[in-house]
């Protein structure tokens, strides 16, 4: 398939664009970008840097994408913004590339949508099927997990984690680590319960919601610390995927701190 390309676009020498890509009004191409097959950039859309844009994925007017980090450490490395398949990138949409402070790229999976006005920081990794809302942010070094939603206005810390399948509420301020699967709302934010209804429409069956459910008053409400009660559930349910994937998330970052019901024990 043949590209199209409108007159006005303006594409740098050495910029690689795959077939059938299709590149709007007044959209500015850097050098070192590559656009795999069928890439559409609506209109005045700006990508720079070393910036890879994976199949199909469709990029909406006034998107900057692969600038310079906001991040005052940065000196002009070769870093890199990669991003997957499939995804929507809507209106004013910022992603940046990564840092050698860090793993000198950020990622973004497949099959996301990035609503109006949201931002990816530097060296951040975001999975597949994530939804960022309007003006939802992420700063430098956060992890989002698969199927992972983050509500409209919420902000989420550096380096916090966001486990798969959990919701993040509106006008949420994350600090601390989500684990799988877990629901959080308020303006500086606690753990709420699980996604009920993100489980559902994942397919998750009656008994895999039970389980996590138990395990998570187990986690959240049992006594001790919670490095004992993560050892005690682990051991109770080592053969329940769905609930060692929490175990697993709070485990493989020892130390860091996790969001906790507001009447969690300590």
């Amino acid at each position: 398939m043949t590209a199209q390309i409108h007159q006005t676009a303006v594409i740098e020498k050495g910029a690689e664009l795959g077939a059938g890509v299709k590149i709007g009004p007044y959209c500015v191409i850097g050098a070192n970008v590559k656009l795999g097959n069928g890439v559409e950039l609506k209109s005045h859309v700006v990508v720079d840097g070393y910036t890879t844009i994976g199949d199909e994925t469709v990029v909406f007017p006034f998107a900057s994408l692969g600038h310079a980090p906001q991040d005052l450490k940065y000196s002009g490395e070769k870093s890199e913004l990669l991003i997957g398949k499939r995804n929507k990138i809507r209106e004013h949409v910022t992603m940046n590339p990564g840092t050698v402070g860090d793993k000198m790229k950020t990622v973004v999976g497949d099959n996301c949508l990035f609503m109006m006005s949201s931002h990816v920081a530097h060296d951040c990794m975001v999975g597949n099927n994530v939804i960022l809302a309007n003006n939802a942010t992420l700063a430098g070094h956060v992890e989002v997990g698969d199927f992972a939603i983050i509500g409209g206005l919420a902000a989420v810390h550096q380096f916090v984690r966001i486990g798969p399948f959990a919701m993040i509420g509106g006008m949420s301020g994350v600090e601390y680590d989500v684990i799988p699967f877990g629901l959080v709302k308020g303006e500086r934010a606690h753990l709420a319960g699980l996604n009920y209804i993100g489980l559902e429409r994942r397919g998750f069956t009656k008994e895999q919601v039970q389980g996590l459910m138990k395990a998570f008053k187990q986690l959240f409400e049992g006594t001790g610390t919670l490095s004992e009660r993560t050892n005690q559930v682990a051991n109770d349910y080592q053969n329940d995927q769905a609930v060692m994937r929490m175990i697993d998330f709070i485990r493989a970052k020892e130390g860091r701190s996790i969001l906790q019901p507001k009447t969690a024990n300590g």
